[in-house]
């Protein structure tokens, strides 16, 4: 078992509360339940030998390993290729009433071997509570139980495994022949309850076909028919994976603690739900046709924005809890030592309380952008809306820390502003297209101030390009959504010496950096990769301009970083390899998007 596999190794199995990592090595080497954001039952991934993992592994010196999908499933396949033979693990969790918030989630793994013999070694040593928690074992009728504080863990054999104390752990070998099964059953539920019902071949059966239907029919509502229907797919149930189903909010990664440069301090936990993202996310998800994913969302939004809870004081915060409590206090976990020695690790997330007003503008959006609106924007949720505009008329002119959350100080940051101008321009729309009861002379006046700000002080003639923050030269990548919302057509001339100047700052062989730190520093050590977000966005935006022959180079190029099973995390380092958090929501949803786009105008220009 390999210390720290690259972060890139690895599969993802989820039943829309949680979701568990699976390296090509068969270890589970993070999950935390009973929600994402709950603390980690294993965490190998932040520290091989504290963290604890849940390993079913094929050993020796001429094992290979390979991991795919089932198409069109989150049912995640771990193949070992040996001398004797060819075997299998297969993981899933089961997806059963997902909108009900459950502490009880259970994690399948399915031993079995398809040609020759295959030995299995299991190890399952769970470290609850980020491994600052003790745990007691009882191993009773072959069936483990770790109570931990607050939660049991069931480890629950079939077939002819079994389960052998190691300490306060389990371990267990099984030598399997062609057409022979195995399986364990880890099933996480509250301290003190009863023992799970055993597992036994039939039921397994019938879990796996039940799991594999609801991905089946989950998919076949895609109204996708583009060119990149398997990426597209794969993307789409990456963020339905990263979705908590009970109220609808989409965290930005199932982990923490991941670095977006090894060694380095840019650690953060983002298994919360920002507002920027989860808007983006909807987004995609409309283009693709999710209007029930895209209702639910909408629905967590407005309460939000209704209940006005915030550790700001704003109407809204840039990020909230999955079940939309705002308090994400930040801490160190100092007794582990981070992937590959990239410490600290960090829970929560001390960003919480910064000011980002584009986040007005992306709520605005997403809540706007619904088909068939008037069903869904009753009276009720229009006067909070509408309120939020009125409000936003005094607040908008405010230096913040921007998009990307840097700690360096507050500035005057361009795309905060393009996303106010948003704000009001799709509430200007709305007002009118369903007669709503609005001061449209005030918007109408914010709006175009705020427009003419933006040309005048957001616009550095020396560089002929928009810029991060005014009075500045720095580029800044975010900017690649001003066509997108409407604030500039992709073919003006501004837009376009825009898009030649990030060429030149930004862009190698395709990829793009958010911003150069070095340029505009952001109060923190060490560099950063390129960001796969923009990387998407800047296929959108070529697309849009008429460059179509580069936005598709740039597209298929960035396709080949993706992972082994289509995933990305958030960076592609400097060799290549996938930094940060794993798998990142914003990285799928801009490669949804960005193949929409590229789709929309391909079909455009053969007409």
């Amino acid at each position: 078992m390999r210390r720290y596999p690259p972060i890139e190794d690895h599969g993802m199995v989820g039943d829309l509360q949680t979701a568990a990592l699976v390296s090509s090595d068969g270890v589970i080497d993070w999950f935390c339940a009973p929600r994402f954001d709950s603390p980690s039952i294993f965490a190998a991934l932040l520290d091989h030998d504290r963290g604890g993992h849940f390993a079913v592994t094929v050993d020796g010196p001429e094992v290979t390993s390979r991991q795919l999908y089932l198409a069109d499933t989150a049912v995640l396949i771990t193949r070992f290729l040996t001398p004797d033979g060819v075997g299998e693990v297969v993981d899933f969790m089961p997806v059963d009433r997902p909108e009900t918030a459950t502490d009880r989630h259970r994690l399948v793994r399915v031993l079995r071997v398809t040609r020759g013999r295959v030995r299995f070694t299991l190890s399952c040593r769970p470290r609850f509570d980020y491994a600052r928690a003790p745990h007691r074992l009882t191993l009773d009728d072959g069936v483990a139980r770790f109570a931990g504080p607050g939660l049991d863990v069931h480890l629950q054999p079939a077939g002819p495994l079994v389960l052998e104390r190691d300490g306060d752990d389990v371990r267990a070998e099984v030598e399997l022949r062609q057409g022979e099964r195995a399986a364990t059953v880890l099933t996480v539920r509250a301290a003190g309850g009863d023992r799970p019902e055993p597992p036994t071949a039939e039921s397994l059966r019938a879990e796996f076909d039940d799991t594999r239907a609801f991905w089946y029919r989950w998919i076949r509502r895609s109204t996708y028919r583009g060119r990149w229907q398997e990426t597209v797919n794969r993307s789409a149930i990456t963020l339905k994976l990263l979705t908590y189903a009970p109220t609808g909010a989409p965290v930005a990664a199932a982990t923490a603690g991941l670095p977006e440069q090894l060694g380095g301090e840019r650690n953060w936990d983002y298994r919360y739900t920002w507002v920027r993202d989860a808007s983006l996310s909807l987004n995609a998800l409309l283009g693709l046709g999710f209007v029930e994913e895209a209702q639910a969302f909408r629905r967590w939004i407005a309460a939000r924005l209704m209940e006005r809870r915030t550790v700001t004081g704003e109407p809204l915060q840039i990020m909230y809890r999955i079940d939309g409590d705002p308090h994400l206090a930040e801490e160190t976990l100092d007794h582990l030592e981070g992937y590959r020695g990239s410490a600290p690790v960090r829970i929560g997330n001390g960003a919480a309380d910064q000011l980002q007003l584009d986040i007005y503008g992306e709520a605005v959006y997403a809540l706007t952008r619904i088909d068939d609106l008037a069903r869904y924007l009753h009276y009720d949720g229009w006067l909070g809306l509408s309120a939020l505009l009125d409000w936003l008329v005094h607040h908008w002119d405010r230096p913040d820390e921007g998009i990307w959350e840097t700690r360096g100080g507050r500035e005057d940051f361009t795309y905060s502003r393009v996303m106010c101008w948003t704000a009001f321009d799709r509430g200007i729309r709305v007002a009118r297209a369903l007669a709503r009861p609005a001061d449209l002379t005030t918007w109408t006046r914010t709006r175009d101030t705020i427009l003419r700000q933006i040309m005048e002080r957001g616009w550095s003639e020396r560089r002929g390009a928009f810029v991060q923050h005014y009075g500045g030269d720095v580029l800044d990548a975010s900017l690649l959504l001003m066509p997108a919302v409407g604030f500039i057509t992709p073919g003006d001339p501004r837009w376009q010496s825009t898009l030649d100047a990030m060429d030149t700052d930004l862009v190698a062989d395709s990829l793009v950096h958010r911003y150069d730190p070095a340029a505009s520093p952001d109060g923190l050590r060490g560099d950063e990769g390129t960001f796969s977000l923009c990387s998407f966005l800047y296929v959108d935006a070529l697309a849009r301009a008429g460059r179509l022959h580069q936005a598709r180079y740039a597209f298929d190029n960035m396709l080949t970083y993706a992972n082994h099973v289509g995933l990305f995390a958030e960076e592609i380092g400097p060799t290549g390899h996938q930094l940060g958090n794993f798998p990142q929501a914003f990285t799928h949803l801009a490669l949804i998007t960005a193949a929409l786009a590229l789709d929309e105008e391909f079909d455009r220009a053969e007409r």
